[in-house]
């Protein structure tokens, strides 16, 4: 990455993948902003936004090197009316409000990077999927009786029209990525890693459903570095997809887990009992049995290097550092 300090605006970047990469930026010597709903404590520079309205955090974008955008409601919920319009909402008006505050700029940030997400693409047990395919989710069939449920198809909707608010106003000055992210894995309380470990560590961590889904993942230090490298390149735009180049099917996956955790056994957990279990924890199980075969095309063409590109090794580094920090 260039030697000189740049200037990093993170919108809505409170959140777990946000707070890692502000740390990461930080740690390497560069500015960084995070516009927030609600104003914390850090170590870096906090400004209040509300996602919605124009305000003094416009003044932050101005001059700035990099725009990277993570609003959004986490999606760990019951889907319902009210969830899903919070969900919808929280994605496309922060969005599109940076749109239109971008194109109109006269010094933008130079790169724009806005979330997207890897189920973007159809439920897939046949083949990988790259930005190449144009094969996207949405109403497709999961077997010759049986479409894929609404909540499914609701989230395919959501990322396409993510996608679709960051592209619809030409940025002449401002390169656009939309950031189609897998499973960040994170040694942290509160993620996907620290819910799946405590499953592992209870005896719980079987193989999910049949097992035949496919995991894309992304270990958390090579998601910061992808982030570093798309800032570099400035060949790179339009959709990239942050994931690990080996997607693994759960049964294996879990496995690897149990054996990072030293764990030799766990209980299966059929599709019934995780519907029913998702129900009760308020969250979809689609979270769990939608198989995403996504790999990274585009990063790997542009010669960007994979510190874990294999999961056992990944879950074994995870572990270590949890492991560290307990």
């Amino acid at each position: 990455m260039t030697t000189r300090a740049l200037r990093i605006v993170l919108a809505g970047g409170s959140g777990q993948i946000g707070q890692m990469l502000a740390w990461y930026f930080q740690d390497r010597g560069h500015h960084v902003t995070v516009l927030t709903r609600g104003p914390y404590t850090a170590s870096w520079q906090t400004v209040h936004w509300d996602g919605l309205h124009l305000g003094q955090w416009t003044e932050t974008l101005s001059g700035a090197d990099v725009c990277i955008n993570l609003a959004g409601r986490n999606i760990n919920c019951r889907l319902t009316p009210a969830n899903r319009a919070a969900v919808y909402d929280s994605r496309i008006q922060p969005t599109k409000l940076l749109n239109e505050v971008i194109s109109t700029m006269a010094s933008p940030p130079r790169v724009w990077m806005n979330a997207s997400s890897a189920t973007i693409y159809r439920h897939s047990l046949d083949r990988e999927m790259d930005e190449a395919t144009r094969d996207l989710g949405g109403f497709e069939m999961l077997s010759k009786r049986r479409r894929a449920p609404d909540t499914w198809n609701f989230m395919v909707r959501v990322a396409r029209d993510w996608e679709s608010a960051l592209f619809e106003t030409a940025t002449p000055r401002t390169r656009r990525v939309a950031l189609r992210s897998g499973i960040v894995f994170s040694p942290t309380p509160g993620s996907a890693f620290a819910v799946l470990s405590r499953l592992v560590r209870l005896g719980l961590g079987g193989t999910q459903g049949n097992g035949r889904q496919y995991v894309s993942w992304i270990h958390e230090d090579d998601f910061a570095r992808a982030i570093e490298f798309l800032i570099d390149h400035d060949e790179l735009d339009g959709p990239v997809n942050l994931v690990a180049p080996h997607p693994m099917r759960n049964r294996e996956f879990m496995a690897a887990f149990r054996e990072a955790w030293d764990m030799p056994n766990g209980l299966p957990a059929p599709a019934f009992a995780i519907k029913i279990g998702a129900f009760f924890l308020r969250t979809e199980s689609e979270l769990v049995l939608k198989s995403r075969c996504v790999v990274p095309g585009r990063l790997v063409d542009a010669g960007f290097d994979f510190h874990f590109p294999d999961w056992p090794e990944a879950a074994k580094d995870l572990v270590r550092k949890w492991k560290s920090r307990e």
